[in-house]
């Protein structure tokens, strides 16, 4: 009975074991510098977020590289909220710029014509489509944003922070994000955002807002309404009873191919 036992605890030991031995190597105990997608981002994106993808195209060995280190190196326990929240992001970003140039040769305008060339089941956008590689499990960048990102870190300014390739997105930032300064980068991204009139116009008595707000208006509402969201970052405040509504989106490339 005793043996049967001690084999019994040995299996489970050797389970365990197993599982821990299987995902040691895609987690970094140290959190991954980010300085390589720095550099293409501020050779590549001018300040105000134009995307110049021809020019990461002729660098996308450079890119390949970052995102090999960014698969090879899902992030630790022991990393803080805030390394984690920045490497999601720059993950995220960096991807959909690999997506973009992916599809380069099909002459797209949008992200969204990807989505039409698609011949995958059960795969009708190109947020859905399972070309990342981290820790060792296949993902798509619905994947980042929604079961990691928006699931794991209760932060309504991830919304400044992820682009999606497209003009009525936030700007991408022209240097990556890093814990140290995630706090102040998100803040900056916020008044970019909102102080840009593509994509929001704020008055006294009226904002015209980005439909993100509609979309999750959910998340920003955790912590504050949206009037309040917006005033925090608009150079001009909204009174209390100005009214809401939502621009288009465009769906237009953020840059140039």
């Amino acid at each position: 009975m005793k043996s049967k036992i001690l084999i019994a605890l040995l299996a489970s030991s050797f389970i365990l074991f197993g599982c821990f031995a299987k995902e040691t190597p895609y987690s970094s105990a140290t959190p991954i510098s980010h300085s390589d997608w720095d550099a293409l981002l501020k050779k590549h994106v001018s300040s105000s977020g134009y995307v110049n993808y021809g020019g990461f195209k002729a660098d996308e060995a450079k890119l390949d590289a970052y995102l090999k280190k960014v698969s090879s190196n899902a992030p630790a326990s022991s990393w803080s909220a805030n390394e984690k929240l920045a490497y999601w992001i720059n993950a995220y970003n960096a991807f959909t710029v690999k997506l973009i140039l992916d599809h380069s040769g099909e002459n797209i305008k949008s992200i969204k014509d990807i989505g039409s060339t698609i011949k995958i089941p059960f795969v009708n956008t190109p947020w859905d489509i399972k070309f990342i590689n981290i820790g060792g499990e296949e993902m798509d960048l619905n994947n980042i944003e929604h079961g990691i990102i928006r699931k794991k870190f209760n932060e309504p300014r991830i919304h400044f922070a992820l682009v999606c390739a497209a003009k009525s997105c936030p700007p991408l930032r022209n240097e990556a994000y890093t814990a140290s300064k995630l706090v102040s980068q998100l803040n900056d991204q916020g008044v970019k955002f909102l102080n840009d009139v593509s994509k929001n116009e704020v008055s006294a008595n009226e904002m015209k807002l980005s439909k993100l707000f509609n979309w999750y208006g959910g998340d920003f509402k955790k912590k504050g309404t949206v009037r309040e969201w917006v005033n925090k970052y608009a150079k001009v405040k909204a009174n209390a009873d100005a009214d809401i509504s939502y621009k288009d989106y465009d769906w237009s490339l953020n840059g140039k191919l």
